[in-house]
């Protein structure tokens, strides 16, 4: 049984043209021959004259998935990392909201992510509580950092607390202790949407973490676009700090 349905071509054809280049101005010149590819891809796969569009292809996620592919790209190419990252840990460290909290949830940063290990050992020599999140069976489960010497390279050669350090019952920390809650992704816009990997790791922990605890995404400006297309379950960022902004998100 066919999994496609076809659509009158020529129409079809003018509304893909017109996306992909409304979408190209949207993400500007550096990022256009990413942006387009799954317009152009859908205009190539046809079928004696009729586009093929698959039958259960959600608009949604297809809109996701191309930011995800363009976001990927651009943090790629994000030149000097190591510097512009430094930029954005130091905002966030200079946020009231951070520095008004006692626990706070750090990200380990992982391949092209806003990388968070350089500024991890000033934050554990402060006087706050340090967390940082680890996955279990895909649920992510928080560790109290005291010292990087308390992470290895684990699976994926991600760094992560000590597999002989986890089961220590003083480690373990539970979402509703956190104060703050920093938060990586894929794609951001200014209102604070945010988009993972699509995974879902850390929509529970989000969805759990208390009311008056402030979700601050960190993001190259390369991963800031115009919208992102949210559902009702999905959850905005308090704030969504770059090298450039920091941009007030609806938060929930």
């Amino acid at each position: 049984m066919s999994t496609h349905r076809t659509v009158s071509n020529p129409l079809m054809r003018r509304i893909l043209i017109f996306l992909a280049s409304f979408w190209s101005d949207l993400c500007g010149t550096e990022a256009n021959r990413y942006a387009i590819k799954p317009f152009y891809a859908l205009l190539k796969n046809t079928d004696k004259g009729n586009l093929m569009v698959p039958q259960d292809a959600d608009p949604l996620n297809t809109r996701k998935d191309a930011i995800r592919k363009t976001a990927h790209a651009n943090r790629r190419e994000q030149a000097n990392k190591d510097e512009v990252s430094q930029v954005i840990t130091d905002k966030v460290l200079s946020l009231a909201a951070y520095q008004s909290a006692g626990c706070i949830m750090w990200y380990v940063d992982v391949r092209d992510e806003v990388r968070t290990r350089h500024a991890l050992p000033k934050a554990i020599a402060s006087d706050k509580r340090i967390v940082v999140p680890f996955c279990v069976d895909g649920e992510l489960e928080l560790f109290h950092l005291q010292s990087m010497d308390e992470l290895e390279i684990g699976m994926y050669r991600i760094l992560e607390p000590r597999q002989d350090l986890r089961e220590v019952a003083a480690k373990r920390v539970q979402t509703k202790e956190l104060d703050l809650v920093l938060v990586p992704g894929v794609g951001f816009d200014s209102s604070g949407g945010r988009t993972g990997h699509g995974k879902g790791y850390y929509d529970k922990l989000l969805q759990n973490a208390r009311a008056d605890a402030p979700l601050v995404a960190l993001a190259f400006e390369c991963q800031i676009f115009p919208e992102i297309p949210m559902q009702s379950h999905d959850i905005y960022m308090d704030y969504v700090v770059t090298e450039a902004n920091v941009y007030q998100g609806k938060g929930r």
